[in-house]
């Protein structure tokens, strides 16, 4: 029961970490982010099962763990107020092609990126963009300025 509790404590704990750091998204990390996540991943490891090599501890963990998971997916389903607090809102980077700042120091991210991004969606300036949202899933979505 030991491994349950500190599965739970330390699943809580990286959930609340990772809503704190931030949307990057996989693909754009760095090797050092990358490198950062399998050392924070053994180290959530020993923290839950300590010095507990054997494979029921560790089905234990992983089966916390993944409950623990479906359980949050779950009441985000079921609970539609719950659903921001949980999964994130979207967010407004750019609005009728001018970069919203205070959005962009909030999320950590840079206009430049924002530029790259747009650039990667074949949009050649952020004069060009209507809105640029923040998903709640890491990606940036684009809609374009239409010609009036």
């Amino acid at each position: 029961m030991d491994i349950v509790i500190r599965a739970a404590i330390i699943f809580a704990f990286v959930y609340l970490l990772t809503r704190m750091l931030g949307r990057r998204e996989l693909s754009s990390l760095e090797p050092f982010d990358l490198i950062l996540l399998v050392v924070v991943g053994d180290l959530v490891q020993q923290g839950v099962t300590q010095n507990d090599q054997s494979i029921t501890g560790a089905l234990l963990a992983i089966s916390t763990i993944g409950l623990l998971t479906v359980g949050l997916s779950y009441l985000s389903f079921r609970f539609k107020r719950l659903r921001p607090m949980l999964g994130g809102e979207p967010i407004v980077l750019v609005e009728d092609g001018e970069v919203i700042e205070a959005n962009l120091r909030r999320q950590r991210l840079t206009p430049e990126e924002i530029g790259a991004e747009a650039r990667l969606n074949d949009i050649a300036s952020i004069e060009d963009v209507r809105w640029a949202i923040l998903e709640a899933n890491g990606r940036i979505s684009f809609v374009r300025r239409s010609d009036d």
